[in-house]
């Protein structure tokens, strides 16, 4: 008898421990809820349940890392400093990397909303600085008794970009690693990229935190790893994309495994009949209710 409460107390710690361990990563924020990449969309991750706050950057001409999944202000949230629409034949020329962050910040990226979610309420908001997410979620997780919160960190880069509407790989790398040093937050970031350059440069440097290879095409698992050059610590591939094969293959070689973007109910149900480390969503609160409630 005793054998057996032994067998099944440790069943249970297993399963309590690999759910600690799985992250659940609020996609740009909570965007299915507030609008992305915005201080309240971060916090509002958090306070669904999420542990990791998944964001996306940028350049502005003053050398300051900008939070935005476009180099430029893209015309389906944005509104311009005066508040009017941005013409979708115009977007790309307010290229972000071509001005300041004080005319940067007075564009608004929230009161527009976001057609492709409608749940989203609808409300002013700005594109924030690295430095101060760092500071604003600290300063919340210090208030709601959170652990330390994780950063996933994408930089935006392209080829067809390069000194365009962003810095050379080497130099935008270096700005990253930089601004975390500077933080101190080594121990908070992963920092990942679908263009391996960035990355390349990042393991170039020797740095100490985690990298992760974005991945959204059918080459497979052994033909990405091979272009990046390195095995990073995470793969996270679009979900679509997640099968047993790719899955044993990263378990065999030490690589987490965290899908992207993972938002409605009976993908997240899919998700986790396999061994995965992590979720990444734009409705933290699904997630939890799928790998963490259950």
């Amino acid at each position: 008898m005793k054998k057996i409460t032994v067998f099944i107390f440790l069943l249970f710690a297993i399963n309590a421990y690999s759910q600690a361990q799985f992250s659940i990563e609020g996609h740009r924020g909570a965007r299915g809820w507030l609008p992305e990449n915005t201080i309240p969309s971060f916090l509002k991750a958090l306070e669904m349940g999420a542990d990791t706050i998944e964001l996306d950057l940028a350049v502005s001409r003053d050398n300051k890392l900008v939070v935005t999944h476009e180099p430029y202000f893209s015309h389906i949230i944005s509104l311009d400093k005066d508040g009017k629409p941005i013409p979708a034949d115009k977007e790309k020329e307010y290229n972000i990397h071509k001005m300041d962050y004080s005319e940067i910040k007075q564009f608004d990226v929230g009161s527009v909303g976001n057609k492709d979610f409608p749940l989203q309420v609808k409300m002013k908001a700005y594109k924030p600085l690295l430095s101060e997410v760092f500071k604003e979620v600290a300063k919340y997780a210090k208030k709601h008794k959170l652990g330390p919160v994780r950063f996933n960190i994408e930089i935006k880069s392209n080829p067809q970009w390069d000194g365009i509407f962003s810095p050379t790989p080497a130099v935008f790398a270096k700005m990253v690693n930089d601004e975390i040093v500077a933080a101190k937050m080594e121990k908070q970031v992963i920092v990942q990229c679908f263009d391996e350059r960035p990355l390349q440069e990042l393991n170039k440097m020797g740095v100490k935190y985690p990298i992760a290879l974005l991945v959204g095409n059918p080459l497979g698992v052994e033909k990405n790893l091979e272009r990046l050059g390195f095995n990073p610590d995470t793969y996270s591939p679009h979900f679509s994309l997640v099968n047993q094969e790719s899955i044993d293959i990263l378990k065999r070689k030490g690589i987490k495994i965290v899908p992207w973007t993972v938002n409605e109910i009976a993908d997240l149900e899919k998700m986790k009949a396999f061994t995965l480390d992590g979720i990444i969503t734009d409705y933290p609160d699904r997630a939890v209710k799928v790998f963490k409630n259950k």
